[in-house]
């Protein structure tokens, strides 16, 4: 009989073990297509989520994702706009033009540089005939040092340093190497202008110069141009610490230069720039202390002390618009979104994969909770009436 049983035991076990397998099977296709409903279920409360928040920014009068322009951080200047789209043509007269009656407004001129520099790195036919026609201009001086530098960094590209090639490496090196030539030559041209020393500190970032050539670099350049916006944001790019610095070195500089700014020259905005530049963290705690708020009513301060046509204020309002929705100010921060709707290069945008697509999920989602904050105090309002 017990020979019996472990016969039929033995002929059992295999069918025990067959049966056992099947429930694995059926419990783990279970649990995972449980987990994909949910999931799916969670996407699709997403998705209605985002498409009831663009609803919202619609009937605001607010620009869809097709409509935003991914080159600019605001419309520019009639003779800016018509000055490259000469350029475009191989006319280089109306840029000319344009540099010359800029005049001494370095704020100004380093930004329509920057614009111009960009279109020569790219083509530079109509800025070689500029050079020929007036040897000694300083003001296409000015622009050949600017697109060499552009130049420059356009061959690196924009990705880290580990999925960027060697031969990129390389072509960024030397040309970057052959630039210093020609910032000294504007500089020799035009020694009032701290444009060409703007563009040095990207020189002394890619090549890696050491912290002492930077500070002498910055002595000069602010005797020059004490509170120039796009030398102290450049500067504050160098001491970050994906550059040449460190957390510590890009704060205290940005601290620094806040505190001794005068109002309206934007340099508030400095500190919150260096908190978006090395704040990893996945919350917003960070951005609700009490010193991170008090940082946001400085620059709104600073922005409303500003010239309405300084060229850096929509970038200026760009950060607002971000810092004010992560301390839950939605309707503060939507009014600084109506302000610059419509452009997106600035940051911190230009940090994400998809520019447009991160600022409209941005924006929709500051204007559907702005709207549902009015609807509550609305209808308390109507209550207690």
């Amino acid at each position: 009989m017990t020979v019996l049983l472990w016969i039929l035991a033995a002929l059992a076990t295999p069918f025990v073990l067959f049966v056992a397998w099947l429930a694995w099977v059926f419990l783990k296709e279970f649990f995972s297509a449980k987990a994909e409903y949910e999931s799916a279920e969670e996407s699709s409360g997403i998705a209605a989520e985002a498409a009831e928040a663009a609803a919202v920014a619609e009937r605001l009068g607010l620009l869809p994702l097709e409509r935003q322009n991914t080159e600019l951080a605001a419309p520019l200047p009639a003779e800016w706009a018509a000055a490259l789209a000469a350029v475009a043509r191989g006319e280089w007269e109306p840029a000319a033009e344009a540099m010359h009656g800029i005049g001494r407004d370095w704020e100004r001129r380093s930004a329509f540089t920057a614009l111009l520099g960009d279109k020569a790195a790219e083509a530079d036919e109509w800025l070689l005939s500029w050079e020929d026609a007036r040897p000694d201009d300083p003001d296409a001086a000015v622009v050949r040092a600017s697109s060499t530098v552009t130049l420059a960094w356009k061959l690196r590209g924009a990705k880290r340093a580990k999925y960027t090639t060697h031969e990129q490496f390389d072509g960024f090196r030397r040309t970057l190497e052959s630039a210093p030539a020609d910032v000294a030559r504007a500089a020799a041209l035009n020694p009032d202008d701290p444009t060409p020393y703007v563009k040095e500190i990207w020189i002394a970032l890619g090549l890696g110069r050491p912290n002492a050539e930077m500070d002498t670099l910055w002595a000069k350049l602010t005797e020059l141009a004490p509170h120039h916006y796009e030398a102290h944001f450049s500067a504050l790019q160098y001491w970050c610490a994906k550059w040449r610095g460190s957390e510590r070195l890009a704060t205290s500089f940005a601290e620094r230069a806040a505190a001794g700014a005068p109002a309206g020259s934007l340099l508030t905005v400095l500190p919150l720039i260096a908190h978006l530049e090395h704040d990893e963290s996945d919350d917003t705690a960070a951005e609700n202390t009490p010193e991170m708020i008090a940082r946001v009513n400085t620059v709104l301060a600073d922005v409303a002390a500003a010239d309405p046509s300084h060229p850096r204020l929509p970038e200026v309002r760009h950060l607002l618009a971000y810092f004010l929705r992560l301390q839950g100010r939605d309707k503060e921060s939507l009014e600084q979104f109506r302000l610059v709707d419509g452009y997106v290069e600035a940051l911190p945008w230009r940090y994400r994969v998809n520019p447009a697509a991160e600022y409209c999920a941005f924006r929709n989602a500051t204007a559907k909770a702005a709207e549902e904050v009015a609807a509550e105090v609305s209808t308390e309002a109507a209550a207690g009436a």
